[in-house]
């Protein structure tokens, strides 16, 4: 409290947060949070919160760098299996492997390994690349 025995407006702000908190519990407040995404998204419409989701993403990807986003990928692809189990990760991977598939095509699937394989060069020193490239050469001579 101030000297006067008044709240400053970040206190006042404070307790009534605390005691909207404790109205609402967490279900509350996770009935709260689905209302308002909801309403975001319908303002937004498709395309702005796709847009907003991929500048979201991308500032996180840049807060945890690629260590932190690659363990925070590892860590949700472990608890996803162990959510479906191994039949259902198994059926998963097919049904994405088929669907995917159909959408690129021969030439869908020559440029995206050509896309990953650029990037994969730009994540790799010259020497790491080169050998790499020759242990696919010989694997596949095999």
């Amino acid at each position: 409290m101030s000297e006067q025995g008044k709240l400053s407006r970040q206190e006042a702000g404070q307790r009534g947060g605390q005691a909207r908190a404790e109205q609402l519990g967490h279900e509350g407040y996770v009935e709260m949070g689905r209302k308002g995404g909801q309403a975001r998204a319908e303002q937004l419409g498709h395309e702005g919160y796709q847009e907003m989701g991929q500048k979201g993403g991308q500032a996180r990807a840049e807060q945890l760098g690629t260590e932190g986003y690659q363990e925070m990928g590892q860590k949700g692809g472990q608890k996803r299996a162990e959510q479906l189990g191994h039949e259902g990760y198994q059926e998963m991977g097919q049904k994405g492997g088929q669907t995917r598939a159909e959408q690129p095509g021969h030439e869908g699937y020559v440029k995206m390994g050509k896309l990953g394989g650029e990037a994969r060069k730009q994540q790799m020193s010259p020497e790491d690349y080169a050998a790499m490239g020759q242990k696919g050469g010989l694997a596949r001579q095999q």
